[in-house]
């Protein structure tokens, strides 16, 4: 197969700046109540593709996901589990409250052992709306891989080749399956969310069928060596010879990629049904979940996964618990466990990375991002501010979705805002 032309996956420099100029003025002259206004809605106030992270129109995309994008159905089963109600005596829940619609939160809830403390929606999101969990997703697809671990399937020190032989000559053969956990594969291949020119923008978005290029919505197989985010894996991703795997915390979202691979391989189904059948079944959902796919229509491991904000903090109240969740283990409490297992290499890479030299994480680790250890302190974290909270010595989890337009969490200020009153409330709730 022949690899797409560089001139039809990328703009021209004077055009691109043009589109770039369209979209910030498009931006500003919006607002959110502006977003797809009318039947059918006004052209500049349409969500597209090309707009669908961009302020105000993400607030929007968001909760749509499947409109964009291409999905499939993650379907919930069995009685809803019911939560209780209850109330945090003196507490300031309005500046609580400020500090997450000040920075573009659609909706918290806050959840101790299974009383809900505190629930609010704001800028139309409501309770029944699907949000998209982008990285969150990392973390729902490594706590469903511990039960091929369980199993004996897989071994933390194979290497994925072992489990997917294509993966023989990319940069993940040399690398072994906690080191994919852990984001620490030393591969040649850096994330980059902003940089058009990119490497992550010009081939690996336009596989994982989340970003916009001109015509690359109309590749066929036959066009490209990369089609979807398997053959990205597969033919695009090296080894970083100057690194060994292990020696470095780099994150990068292929590192999903190859986790959901496995998991879809080893677990001898697709990967929308092994979420359904070993987590989503179980948790007492009250909405069907759905899961973006590819370009070659699989589903995205890194960040695809879109369900109600409750339905989230119940897989937040599972983790939580050690794996158990309304009487049933459902993931083995020693892969749970194992989350807030570091070792000094997990912890010496955060600190050398410098990108997150101001953020308040001590160690990514199994694809959470851990705060506390003795506490039980992590986050599953999502590029525009999504979080699965949770602290287990508060006996506490909270959920948040927002639409941050930068995309990042790391020395992000809105972001933080958020998680520092998220972790000052377990503090009071201990």
């Amino acid at each position: 197969m022949k690899q797409i032309p560089l001139s039809a996956s990328f703009p021209k420099p004077d055009w691109f700046r043009l589109v770039c100029l369209a979209l910030l003025l498009g931006a500003a002259a919006a607002s959110a109540q502006d977003v797809m206004r009318g039947v059918p809605p006004a052209r500049d106030s349409q969500v597209t593709f090309n707009n669908y992270r961009e302020r105000p129109f993400s607030q929007w995309a968001f909760r749509n996901a499947g409109a964009p994008m291409n999905v499939v159905m993650i379907p919930r089963e069995g009685e809803i589990h019911e939560f209780e109600r209850g109330t945090i005596e003196g507490w300031d829940s309005a500046a609580f409250d400020r500090v997450f619609t000040d920075n573009c939160a659609d909706g918290v809830v806050v959840i101790r052992g299974n009383e809900i403390l505190h629930e609010r929606y704001f800028h139309d999101f409501g309770e029944h709306d699907q949000h998209i969990w982008f990285s969150m997703t990392k973390s729902l697809v490594s706590t469903a891989f511990g039960l091929l671990l369980a199993s004996g399937d897989i071994d933390l020190q194979e290497s994925p080749a072992d489990h997917i032989p294509e993966l023989g000559k990319s940069g993940f053969a040399r690398a072994n399956v906690q080191q994919v956990l852990d984001h620490a594969t030393a591969i040649d291949f850096k994330e980059n969310y902003t940089d058009q020119k990119s490497d992550f923008f010009r081939y690996y978005a336009p596989a994982l069928n989340m970003a916009w290029l001109p015509g690359a919505a109309d590749v066929q197989p036959g066009d490209s060596e990369i089609y979807g985010v398997h053959d990205f894996l597969v033919n695009f991703i090296k080894p970083d010879k100057s690194l060994k795997p292990g020696d470095a915390f780099d994150y990068n979202s292929s590192n999903a990629d190859v986790l959901g691979w496995m998991s879809a391989r080893v677990g001898g189904m697709p990967l929308q049904e092994y979420l359904q059948k070993y987590i989503w079944s179980k948790l007492g959902a009250e909405h069907d979940a759905y899961i973006i796919v590819d370009r070659a229509f699989m589903p995205v491991a890194t960040g695809g996964m879109n369900s109600t904000l409750r339905d989230a903090a119940k897989f937040g109240m599972m983790v939580r618990d050690r794996g158990r969740f309304n009487g049933e283990q459902v993931i083995p409490a020693i892969w749970i466990d194992q989350t807030v297992r570091l070792n000094r290499s997990h912890i010496n890479n955060m600190r050398r990375n410098a990108k997150y030299s101001r953020d308040p994480w001590l160690a990514y680790h199994n694809m959470w991002w851990v705060l506390n250890p003795r506490g039980g302190e992590y986050a599953a974290v999502g590029i525009h501010g999504q979080v699965i909270y949770i602290n287990q010595s508060a006996n506490t989890v909270m959920a948040w979705f927002s639409s941050q337009p930068t995309a990042s969490a790391a020395n992000n200020p809105t972001f933080h805002a958020k998680l520092k009153a998220a972790r000052a409330l377990a503090q009071s709730l201990k």
